[in-house]
């Protein structure tokens, strides 16, 4: 949980807005991973991409 603290804390710093939406689609994408492992939903994860 700090390491997200800490991407806010420097985007607000350094006004660095643009990485928004790069660190939204990672985590994004990791939630999918980490959700999908070993679930049946997986195969239907798998078709997206």
């Amino acid at each position: 949980m700090s390491i997200i603290i800490q991407i806010i804390k420097l985007i607000a710093k350094r006004k660095k807005f643009w990485l928004v939406p790069i660190f939204f689609v990672l985590f994004v994408f990791g939630g999918l991973i980490i959700l999908s492992q070993g679930s049946a939903v997986a195969p239907f994860i798998y078709t997206i991409f």
